[in-house]
């Protein structure tokens, strides 16, 4: 990780012959041979996962793991996409510790993993040392459709979950912010996905009603590298 970016490791394109299992892609190389390549995304990847369209996966020379490869990217007629989940939290996190969040630039600590409640962690706790404190959910958002990036793309009952945990630590005096990393090029608004998952748009809406905060960014995305961009305009 460097200030600039997510470096991606060293790809190797292919094209995707399918994805089954959530967890596992069949990727045909330029040399036409097959291999399976780890899925790092549990999401549905509507409109991310078309048979036939080029991909790049990464190799792991790691001996303890059972898939060698690890899909990375896919190309389709409108943006090159990030499919790894891993990537938002790592580049986030980041980004915003290297004053790249105009939003959220007022921290000089930022820690992972911060459990809230007996059973529930966000992503991010920012603190200042002033004693004022303010946590960041992170979520990946794949799902583009004319223009309009959605979230989430299948229901998550975790993730209405994480807005009733922000809901609950903005009431304590905390700030609380929910922040949506569009992994592609393409988004010009930002939504809840009301089709897919109504309960959790609807507890967006709540959320913000109770001052829970939205942050958007899109990427920019090559074979190398994966940054911030832009702020999306937001819609509930």
């Amino acid at each position: 990780m460097s200030y600039k970016g997510y470096e991606l490791p060293q790809l190797i394109q292919g094209r995707l012959v399918r994805r089954y299992k959530r967890f596992l892609a069949d990727v045909e190389l330029t040399d036409k041979k097959t291999i399976i390549a780890h899925c790092p995304n549990s999401g549905s990847m509507k409109g991310c996962a078309e048979p036939g369209a080029p991909v790049w996966i990464s190799q792991s020379n790691n001996p303890k793991r059972k898939l060698g490869y690890t899909w990375e990217l896919i190309q389709t007629k409108d943006s090159m996409i990030g499919v790894n989940t891993q990537v938002p939290n790592r580049l986030v996190k980041a980004a915003i510790e290297n004053g790249q969040v105009a939003e959220l630039n007022a921290y000089t600590q930022v820690r992972s993993e911060v459990k809230t409640s007996e059973h529930t962690r966000l992503d991010l706790l920012l603190e200042n040392g002033s004693g004022k404190s303010c946590y960041v959910e992170i979520k990946n958002c794949t799902l583009v459709e004319k223009g309009v990036a959605m979230f989430p793309d299948a229901v998550t009952v975790r993730g209405q979950k994480h807005l009733d945990e922000l809901v609950r630590l903005k009431r304590q005096g905390h700030r609380a912010v929910i922040f949506y990393l569009i992994q592609r090029m393409d988004a010009t608004l930002f939504t809840p996905a009301v089709m897919i998952d109504p309960l959790y748009a609807q507890k967006l809406k709540g959320a913000v009603a109770n001052g829970v905060e939205i942050v958007t960014r899109d990427t920019f995305i090559d074979t190398r590298i994966i940054r911030l961009r832009n702020a999306v305009e937001v819609c509930l």
